[in-house]
């Protein structure tokens, strides 16, 4: 398992390998002892959850205020546009987003994330591959594993994602139960934030189109 740093701190991407062969492929998606050495003792996963979406569909940004959730986000099916945002308000990247393209298994070369510049808004471009080449055919000397990519975003980050594909499934374990009396919304097109979403006309539930800036959210002390 491989851990690359991202430019927001505490946001990370973890690489899996994949075995592959000519039946398909094999992978191992979590194992407590790795994940607790990766992202420390404290982070214990409490609740499981899936999320099914139609193209177009836009869910965030959401996060919880007193009991602030960390995430850890796989795309099981299909493709979409994962955002974090720091809401953190002491953080010095306060305010900041970074964006992920993820696809389903997410298996292609590892990746080279530059995290030297944390105060710029980034987008990252997760290139995938759509098949894997049989294990009984010979790769370059020079070609990397595959492999899955799944992304760690601690407590403390506003998270969301726009569907790109027809159908899309995101799967994701929680370090605290759901509390819907908690959670808060940030507006997904917020000008302060400034998100580079992809062009899009989403598809937002009532609550997301309630979602608030993150001027008004400090306010109002809605803030981890």
């Amino acid at each position: 398992m491989k851990v690359l740093d991202t430019p927001l701190p505490g946001l990370k991407l973890i690489e899996t390998p994949v075995f592959h062969d000519d039946r398909g492929f094999f992978l191992e998606t979590f194992r407590a002892s790795h994940y607790a050495s990766a992202l420390g003792p404290d982070v214990v996963f409490v609740q499981d959850n899936c999320s099914y979406s139609h193209q177009g569909v836009l869910r965030g940004m959401h996060y919880q205020v007193s009991h602030p959730q960390g995430k850890l986000v796989r795309v099981v099916q299909g493709q979409v546009f994962d955002v974090v945002v720091d809401v953190r308000p002491a953080s010095p990247t306060f305010g900041r987003w970074h964006g992920f393209t993820m696809t389903a298994c997410s298996m292609r070369q590892s990746a080279n994330i530059d995290g030297s510049d944390a105060h710029d808004a980034q987008a990252t471009q997760v290139t995938q591959v759509t098949q894997v080449a049989p294990a009984t055919q010979a790769a370059p000397a020079s070609a990397q594993p595959y492999v899955e990519t799944q992304l760690w975003i601690p407590p403390g980050f506003a998270h969301g994602f726009l569907v790109l594909s027809e159908h899309a499934m995101v799967e994701y374990k929680c370090s605290q139960p759901y509390r819907p009396d908690d959670e808060a919304c940030l507006k997904w097109d917020d000008e302060e934030v400034g998100i580079a979403w992809p062009p899009c006309q989403p598809l937002l539930s009532a609550k997301d189109q309630r979602g608030l800036s993150l001027k008004t959210l400090r306010a109002t002390g809605r803030l981890p």
